[in-house]
């Protein structure tokens, strides 16, 4: 049972940790705000708020991090996670106790607080000093190279270097001259599902998830996706954090809708029981249609924990813009994040090895930008 002083615990270890990493820069990064979570100095800090007894408890019942299939040898992957992720995980997302607790002002304003602080420290200049901890961190040390900036003194802030730009060529896409080829919209943690039924079924546990409820506009609209096709694209904090149309076609819509900030983090999506993040959560529907075949693609940027904000390239939301299959289209400030890509009935094929690792695995799958998922009618 979670009880009202474990809540109060939490909200003082997640506003400890965000505090450190502002107010004390002579601490390195890695040891508060980017520490991995399963290092033996991150669960002290889970003892300086609850009891030993407690804290054993809760290790000897959580999972330790997801796995995740690396696309192009097969193999399972341990994903690092930090350990402010990993404290909003399992102090706020298990059991019927969690679940009301989630539903809490106080819960929903630490959520939100935290969120806000972190993009506006993470906007200043000073945040610089968080970039080559946080590049150490994740091992992103070999990635640099990929950038139109590879030097990291070229950044302005921290929020500058995680919205970072790939240097062109970096992503080609698969299969140019193939109009019916669909791409993953990121760099991310892949679910693939036929149907939106069997992303329910297999994935998407927690409580209240409809097609309606995640667009969140016209009640007709989820009639045009019935039957239809879902990708879920995650992006890690570590990823790079810019999403991309995954076809062509031509803008109809921009909608954003304010909400939470809840982690997107597979241990929270799959918890049964628990409210739906991705229809909490704040998150911007755009509603395109494909070409050549005129049917509707609704592409959902959702925030997350510590995801500042949600931006889009200059003038690609407006409507009746034509975008092209791997064209950016957006990118998140600090924090992981999810885009979730609707087709029609009928629109798409998905590719049969994302199916399988996400029905029969009940794994995310690694893949980049420009990759194909998928192909339909061209």
């Amino acid at each position: 049972m979670l009880a009202a002083e474990h809540l109060e615990a939490t909200c003082q270890m997640l506003e400890q940790t965000t505090y450190q990493a502002i107010s004390n820069h002579k601490v390195d990064p890695k040891e508060t705000l980017h520490r991995p979570a399963w290092q033996e100095v991150s669960r002290r800090l889970f003892n300086r708020f609850l009891p030993p007894e407690r804290v054993q408890s809760l290790e000897a019942n959580w999972h330790l991090g997801n796995y995740v299939i690396d696309r192009t040898t097969g193999a399972k992957l341990f994903e690092d996670m930090s350990i402010y992720e990993r404290l909003g995980m399992h102090l706020l997302y298990y059991g019927y106790e969690q679940e009301r607790v989630l539903h809490w002002k106080r819960t929903l304003d630490l959520l939100q607080s935290q969120s806000e602080k972190m993009g506006r420290e993470y906007d200043s200049p000073r945040s610089k000093d968080h970039i080559q901890p946080f590049v150490d961190s994740f091992k992103l040390r070999d990635t640099l190279a990929e950038l139109k900036k590879p030097d990291l003194d070229d950044y302005a802030s921290f929020n500058d270097f995680f919205s970072r730009e790939l240097k062109d060529g970096a992503r080609p896409i698969a299969e140019p001259d193939n109009a019916g080829v669909v791409s993953s919209p990121a760099d991310c943690r892949l679910t693939a599902f036929p149907t939106i039924d069997l992303a329910t079924e297999y994935w998407i546990k927690g409580s209240g998830f409809t097609i309606e409820r995640l667009l969140g506009g016209d009640a007709a609209l989820p009639a045009r996706f019935e039957g239809g096709t879902i990708v879920i694209a995650r992006l890690a904090p570590q990823d790079y954090h810019r999403w991309h149309s995954p076809i062509d076609g031509t803008v109809e819509s921009v909608r954003d809708i304010p909400g939470a900030y809840y982690t997107v983090n597979p241990q929270a999506v799959n918890e049964s029981g628990t409210l739906d993040v991705f229809c909490e959560n704040k998150r911007s529907v755009m509603l395109c249609q494909r070409r050549p075949t005129g049917s509707p693609v609704a592409i959902v940027a959702v925030g997350a924990m510590l995801v500042g904000s949600i931006v889009y390239e200059p003038g690609v939301d407006r409507p009746g813009t034509e975008i092209k299959r791997g064209q950016t289209l957006g990118s998140f400030r600090y924090g992981g994040s999810t885009v979730i890509v609707l087709f029609s009935a009928g629109e798409v094929g998905l590719d049969e090895d994302l199916v399988k690792n996400s029905t029969e695995q009940h794994c995310e799958t690694l893949v980049r930008v420009g990759w194909r998922i998928g192909a339909g009618p061209a």
